[in-house]
């Protein structure tokens, strides 16, 4: 979807049947939210009052909360069709543009404590970042991966920061990396569910499918990480943060000949 292209919206007729129909408008509440710069938590708040107002939230206000923050991405991630849909909901895609879903041990990694997610005032979104995710007969996928977020765990041992990131696939039902993990018969894990869409996931780690460029541009040690991604393309992970030598980070930047943009 071009970002300069307005969704279809409903017309005060359309909904001129309910006695609260002005707030239902969504001509209105496009144009309410277009002057507040679509913040986030407004919307929040907006598709929380009701079952209809959450329903125009999901079918019009949380894509162009998307469209409005992240233009470029969002571009890259929909091409040139219009009013294309989102694996997941436009609402899941907000949600891991703006929500740093935290950390749980899992089976692949432990932590000592639990870190509980928060919002994110803002986001580095690379697709350069997400090239060092995937293996080198998936590059031909396009991957978005944020900067990790760095938790402090509490311990006093060294390099106890931990980092979480989290990213998200173009059209992953049609990416090598999905034909990957059907074509190793990857189980999904049995437990655990994506923090943004609450679908199914796969581990990354289990299937084998991290490269190491990925410990590199986190800023980890090979095996210091894992990563899961859901059927609806949306990836989440956790790694230990240490510190790079000069050296290691020139291995990393001359590893990806992307063009670097967000």
């Amino acid at each position: 979807m071009n970002s300069n292209q307005r969704p279809k919206l409903n017309s005060l007729s359309d909904v001129s049947g309910s006695s609260d129909s002005g707030i239902l408008n969504e001509r209105i509440l496009f144009l309410v939210f277009e002057s507040i710069k679509w913040d986030i938590h407004v919307v929040c708040q907006t598709s929380s009052v009701s079952r209809k107002l959450r329903a125009i939230a999901k079918r019009v206000l949380w894509r162009q909360v998307c469209v409005y923050r992240a233009p470029r991405m969002i571009s890259s991630l929909t091409g040139v069709v219009r009013n294309s849909r989102m694996g997941g909901g436009w609402h899941a895609l907000a949600k891991l543009l703006f929500y740093c879903c935290g950390c749980e041990s899992t089976r692949h990694f432990r932590v000592s404590q639990s870190s509980p997610g928060h919002f994110v005032k803002a986001s580095r979104f690379s697709k350069t970042s997400g090239r060092s995710f995937l293996m080198k007969k998936c590059r031909s996928d396009l991957l978005y991966v944020t900067d990790p977020c760095e938790h402090p765990t509490g311990d006093k041992k060294e390099n106890n920061l931990l980092g979480i990131y989290r990213g998200v696939f173009r059209e992953f039902n049609k990416s090598t990396t999905r034909g990957c993990l059907i074509g190793r018969r990857v189980e999904l894990e049995d437990r655990m569910r994506c923090p943004y869409c609450g679908a199914r996931m796969w581990s990354m780690t289990a299937a084998r499918l991290v490269p190491k460029s990925a410990a590199r541009r986190l800023g980890s040690h090979d095996g210091g990480l894992e990563y899961f991604v859901c059927v609806n393309g949306h990836l989440h992970g956790t790694c230990w943060l240490v510190p790079l030598s000069s050296d290691e980070e020139d291995n990393a930047d001359d590893d990806d000949h992307d063009s670097g943009e967000e």
